[in-house]
């Protein structure tokens, strides 16, 4: 409906839109993803718009200084790798025993391809309990001409926990499709990502259970590459000791050093490359030399 231009209702009218215009949020920006190399991203709360924080230094430990899992490295560095060449890669969930180096190896194979193909990849850390807010973050970077590795690290479900239908249906892609400039990474302890209970009581309640529980089973199936970890025997133990001891210039012969090793090992109850990393910080420190 149109008013003549004389007509007494259009000053009015002119005032209301521009109130409504000053009143609705601008458009958001699009993220510039040039100053650093890593980001949090931290959803709209209370008022406060969704952001993505820079991180001015990743915690990360060079990919060579990891043991044990060479054939994890190989893997997720060769797939990391294609992406910031601009070529097709899989969504990847690392999953299996604890402290064994997931979530350092996501940190690690990042850096390395950065250095391969410098300044290729944005690395996005979303946090588990913000993963219904996936859709907004992947639209967000949807434009960006940065490619962008988005990491949810310790990634679970729990009972009664729908937010894994956000990320199936990113996984699935949905109408627009993922962004052809991000993949996504995750770590897990759980293969299937679901409680085992959780997967049971599906089985026990649903009107018909192979459905009810493959719906949730199959979650893990839309990664296209699956890289499992399992717990360290002692000689890969002594491989993760050495490996740091020689990088870090401990003056320990090895005898030694493998005894303090296995006694650390048997005080901590297991071995990994966590429980590794924490008997040399102990040891560098006995020893009076600060690791940078």
């Amino acid at each position: 409906m149109s008013y003549p231009a004389e007509h007494p209702l259009l000053p009015a009218l002119t005032r209301i839109a521009a109130a409504l215009e000053r009143m609705a949020p601008p458009p958001p920006a699009r993220p510039d993803l040039r100053g650093a190399d890593a980001f949090v991203w931290h959803p709209a709360a209370e008022g406060i718009p969704a952001r993505l924080a820079p991180v001015p230094r990743v915690a990360a430990v060079a990919i060579g200084l990891l043991q044990g899992v060479e054939r994890q490295k190989g893997l997720l560095l060769e797939n990391t790798l294609r992406f910031a060449r601009g070529l097709p890669a899989n969504n990847a969930m690392l999953w299996g025993a604890r402290g064994m180096g997931k979530s350092s190896l996501v940190k690690a194979t990042h850096a390395a391809a950065n250095a391969e193909v410098p300044g290729s990849l944005a690395l996005i850390e979303i946090q588990r309990e913000d993963i219904r807010t996936l859709p907004e973050l992947l639209n967000t970077l949807r434009d960006s001409p940065r490619r962008c590795l988005v990491f949810c690290d310790d990634l679970s479900f729990e009972r009664e926990d729908q937010d894994y239908k956000a990320l199936k249906s990113v996984l699935d892609g949905g109408i627009e499709g993922r962004p052809a400039n991000v993949l996504f990474y995750a770590t897990s302890n759980r293969r299937h990502l679901m409680a085992r209970d959780m997967i049971e009581n599906e089985r026990s309640t649903a009107i018909n259970p192979g459905e009810a529980v493959e719906e949730k089973v199959s979650l893990s199936d839309r990664f296209g590459l699956w890289i499992g970890f399992h717990n360290a025997d002692q000689e890969t133990f002594f491989s993760m000791v050495e490996g740091y001891a020689a990088a870090l210039r401990l003056p320990v012969e090895k005898e030694a050093l493998r005894a303090a090793a296995v006694e650390w090992s048997v005080t901590r109850g297991g071995r990994s490359g966590r429980v590794a990393w924490q008997f040399i910080l102990d040891m560098a420190g006995r020893l009076g030399i600060a690791i940078p």
